[in-house]
């Protein structure tokens, strides 16, 4: 907790009016990347708290947000509660979307930690191959797909299965990224068809 108090990102993101220190780590890629432009389409899996959608938004993009989790809302920003994998979510997106198809699909979910390391990480990559099926549906053919991902078993694999479907695929360690986080972000760039 004394880490989390103390945290240069926390007292910035507190600062700036951010819900989370998140918001730096896509800041950071989003200059190095140029991915989010006045007027893209973004949709943020796993949005809450919703530091990214705030990010996002404030850079100009048409956003939806969803969750499982509630999220408070954040003006321009339409939330979707509900499971992205499940239907009902999914036509509630579609009829946000009015058939417009997503320039970015970015992703810094990470399940609830139950200490077991073997365990999270499945849960982890669990939900990044979930984010990973959503992409390839609802991304223009020019899109971008940002997942956070941890090193560990699996990854590698992980790793394949995205340059399967991407042209290109970048890997970004933001520095608002704890030291000691095996936490990465993969960038998959135009989609293989």
């Amino acid at each position: 907790m004394l880490e989390h108090v103390n945290d240069p990102w926390v007292k910035q993101a507190k600062a700036q009016g951010y819900r989370s220190r998140a918001a730096f780590k896509l800041e950071e890629i989003n200059q190095k990347d140029m991915l989010i432009r006045r007027g893209s389409w973004v949709a943020d899996l796993g949005s809450a708290p919703g530091a990214w959608s705030q990010y996002a938004r404030k850079m100009g993009a048409h956003l939806v947000a969803l969750d499982i989790l509630p999220m408070a809302p954040i003006p321009g920003v339409q939330f979707i509660q509900g499971d992205f994998t499940e239907q009902v979510t999914l036509d509630a997106l579609s009829a946000t979307l009015k058939n417009q198809q997503l320039d970015l699909v970015m992703s810094d979910m990470a399940p609830n930690i139950s200490g077991v390391s073997s365990v999270d990480q499945a849960r982890s990559l669990y939900l990044c191959e979930l984010a990973l099926d959503f992409a390839k549906g609802w991304l223009k053919p020019d899109g971008s797909f940002l997942v956070k991902v941890f090193q560990g078993v699996g990854f590698p694999e992980y790793l394949v299965a995205m340059r399967g479907v991407f042209e290109q695929v970048i890997s970004r360690k933001p520095k608002a990224s704890r030291d000691r986080s095996s936490e990465v972000y993969l960038l998959g760039k135009m989609l293989r068809r």
